[in-house]
């Protein structure tokens, strides 16, 4: 999202990019050999957007629990967390309500970064019932908590379980990233922005002292006497100018990344400034990455005119004449639309169009308009088996489906 909305320019047709480079589940054991290269893009005229669900009051994510139940579960900005059942029924209760944790102009009716913006089960959740929420309190701090599901209810959570595991001074009351989700390795990585403002004021993008404009990774489980531990591999443990914590870096806003359940993968969508959106792509497993802001926007100089020496360079990108506000989503690796597989989906806030970004037999990334949705498109999600989601801001739940 945004700190404002701009005018959508007359669509124009997308001009595909490709990068000279050549997980919100952990990988699925697969029984044939994955599609990760392909011959050509997906057949978007087989594609279908269904409405499953409605009623949501500004809804930022759909994702499910990992446990076998078939259960959706989907956030609202405002704090609470709703479940919809396997037949697709909202059950009449949320699951979790902590609007009164919030920053107060969340429930003031305007247009807000803040809110609850994360949610992300255990692996472990159907042993354990652990699962995870990133927010903004009531003095505007990123907050990153634990909760537990009620003893009592499976469709009923803990509201008195929390345990705060890290809190995040926000010196601006946008750009909060706020996307949580557990990687193949089962550590819990985290999105933050850069602090807010326009054009990074502090500098946090180049600046590893922080941990703003970042991915975070760390462990919830081995903790020792800390409220989280520090996985031993993370990139920047034996760097005493860096914070430990730091899986990726160079961000700017970090709107929703995820891995593909297959490969391992990470992708991580970044809101732009003025000019570019870009996804970002980072090998399974590998960190330390320098995604580029504010140095950069994208492939283009931004405060420098020279890109620093370890920057990453975006897979695919657009301007702002095709939105103005990246959502990232996933690659799909569900059943009912073969003709998809390893081709990752996102799209755009303000212009609803999805494109589809895959490689080609050469290795080389190509990047397709693939419909324009009509939605405000707030974030993908998947279900447990893999299939495709979209969260529209205006209160509705579609999923991708064949075409009548």
């Amino acid at each position: 999202m945004r700190s404002s909305l701009k005018l959508l320019f007359l669509m124009v047709l997308l001009i595909p990019f490709s990068s000279t480079l050549a997980q919100d589940s952990p990988p699925a054991e697969a029984t044939e050999e994955p599609i990760v290269y392909r011959a050509e893009g997906p057949d978007a005229t087989q594609v279908a957007l269904v409405e499953v669900a409605s009623g949501f009051q500004r809804p930022l994510l759909i994702t499910h629990a990992g446990d076998g139940s078939g259960r959706l579960f989907v956030v609202e900005q405002g704090g609470k967390i709703w479940i919809l059942n396997a037949d697709g029924v909202r059950l009449p209760t949320p699951f979790l309500d902590i609007g009164g944790k919030l920053s107060p102009e969340v429930h003031g009716g305007g247009y807000t970064e803040r809110g609850l913006l994360g949610l992300a089960f255990h692996p472990n959740f159907a042993e354990n019932g652990q699962f995870f929420v990133n927010y903004t309190n009531v003095s505007g701090a990123t907050v990153v908590s634990r909760y537990q599901v009620s003893m009592d209810d499976p469709n009923l959570a803990d509201p008195n379980s929390e345990e705060i595991l890290m809190v995040i001074q926000q010196p601006f009351d946008n750009h909060n990233g706020g996307h949580i989700a557990f990687g193949p390795d089962g550590y819990l990585y985290i999105a933050v922005g850069d602090g807010g403002s326009a054009n990074d004021p502090q500098g946090h993008g180049q600046n590893l002292r922080t941990l703003l404009g970042t991915i975070l990774r760390i462990d919830v489980d081995n903790t020792g006497d800390a409220r989280y531990g520090i996985p031993e591999d993370n990139p920047f443990v034996t760097d005493d100018m860096a914070l430990d914590e730091i899986w990726a870096y160079g961000l700017r806003n970090p709107w929703r990344f995820s891995f593909d359940r297959v490969t391992g993968d990470m992708y991580i969508a970044d809101v732009g400034q003025d000019r570019y959106e870009e996804v970002n792509f980072q090998p399974a497993g590998e960190g330390g990455y320098n995604y580029g802001w504010n140095s950069y926007e994208g492939s283009y100089g931004f405060a420098v005119s020279t890109p620093p020496s370890n920057m990453v360079w975006p897979i695919a990108e657009y301007n702002h004449d095709m939105g103005c506000s990246i959502t990232g989503g996933y690659v799909y690796r569900g059943q009912l639309l073969p003709d998809l597989e390893g081709v990752y989906f996102y799209s755009d806030w303000c212009s609803g169009i999805i494109w589809a970004t895959y490689r080609n037999l050469e290795g080389e990334w190509q990047n397709q308009l693939f419909m324009r949705s009509g939605q405000q498109v707030a974030s993908f999600g998947e279900d447990e088996n893999g299939e495709l989601y979209i969260v529209s801001y205006n209160g509705t739940i579609l999923r991708f489906e064949p075409a009548q």
